[in-house]
């Protein structure tokens, strides 16, 4: 079935991709290689002796599977509670180009069950395609 429209929630733990249609969702789960994967590490010395920035650097490997999952979908919406979804925005724009269109919005959602995530986006992509010409 083909659907247009796509939400992402996205964290850095887990992202729910559902492609849906008017009658129907299909939905998936993606989840990051090193899920235990801590963001942050000591702020230290690197081996150069400059002091470290005390981050790690994003998992690409999981925001390439995340858009892998959203290929097909015209419209896509990006969800979720912190930075991730901003970080997946700059994935899309750094390495998924012909993607970057497709992205019509980017929102700070908490943690919603996956019926709120589709009445959300149902209602999101309604109140967006009335604004169309």
């Amino acid at each position: 079935m083909s659907h247009y429209h796509a939400i992402v929630w996205i964290d850095h733990t887990e992202a729910h991709v559902m492609h849906i249609s008017p009658d129907d969702v299909e939905s998936s789960v993606v989840r990051p290689a090193n899920p235990h994967r801590k963001l942050h590490h000591k702020r230290g010395m690197d081996k150069g002796g400059a002091v470290g920035s005390g981050r790690t650097p994003e998992d690409q490997e999981f925001y390439h599977e995340v858009v892998e999952a959203l290929k097909g979908a015209q419209e896509i919406l990006i969800v979720g509670p912190a930075n991730a979804k901003l970080n997946l925005v700059k994935h899309i724009h750094s390495h998924d180009q012909q993607m970057t269109d497709k992205v019509i919005g980017v929102e700070s959602i908490d943690h919603p069950s996956d019926a709120q995530l589709v009445a959300y986006a149902r209602k999101y992509f309604k109140a967006a395609d009335r604004m169309l010409p």
